[in-house]
């Protein structure tokens, strides 16, 4: 008569029972807490029980782990969660234009670059300057006084010398004047997102820019 393997039996064959049996003493129960309470009780000296609050102390104390095993558990089931949201609003990022604090964009032939340039107060003398990938300068833009907030840009790709520009990245910085002292206004430059990469735990979502690199999801400040 053949004899069906049981679970055990199984284990012990691929030599593993004796981990999963330890597996098993490493978690305590409530039931097995609970038979050791008992025990304890039972033959504890008549004459030296246990104290009251002792024992409140140790059911408090197991509780508590009990408590954080649970609130861990939680925690991880709504990061879980969130990631799987974020992966899908991220997701609907893909084909349209964000806006990020990159310092520069990518020019694509017969294209443009475009942006915001951020004011902390009204100022006079606003001039974007625009640098190859060399870091060369090619073309400065004066956009005279503007007031406070931030203020749409576009670079159509003609340099200083009236010729236009080669495809590729180019980095953008402002200069501006507030009270006859020169500021340096943040910058946001607009770009097509080509793909979304989900990284591992604690890693979070990025974004890959088309012609730019990659971007933390967190650093978007505009979907356009």
């Amino acid at each position: 008569m053949n004899t069906i393997a049981t679970e055990t039996d199984l284990y012990q064959t691929l030599g593993l029972a004796r981990e999963l049996e330890q597996q098993k003493e490493d978690n305590l129960q409530l039931e097995d807490f609970m038979n050791l309470m008992v025990t304890e009780l039972t033959h504890q000296d008549p004459f030296k029980p246990m104290d009251n609050t002792e024992l409140a102390t140790q059911i408090s104390q197991f509780a508590t782990v009990s408590g954080i095993d649970k609130l861990n558990s939680s925690f991880s089931t709504l990061t879980d969660s969130m990631l799987s949201d974020q992966s899908l609003q991220a997701a609907n990022l893909v084909g349209r234009d964000v806006l990020v604090p990159t310092g520069g964009g990518y020019l694509s032939t017969g294209g443009t670059i475009d942006g915001v340039v951020g004011l902390d107060s009204q100022a006079s003398n606003l001039i974007l300057s625009v640098y190859n990938p060399s870091g060369v300068l090619v073309r400065e833009i004066s956009m005279g006084s503007q007031p406070k907030g931030e203020v749409s840009f576009s670079w159509d790709g003609l340099m200083d010398n009236d010729e236009y520009a080669d495809a590729g990245q180019y980095q953008i910085t402002a200069q501006a004047m507030v009270d006859d002292k020169p500021v340096t206004p943040y910058l946001l430059m607009e770009a097509r997102v080509g793909s979304v990469s989900i990284g591992g735990p604690g890693q979070g979502l990025a974004l890959n820019l088309n012609g730019l690199g990659t971007v933390s999801f967190n650093d978007v400040a505009e979907i356009r």
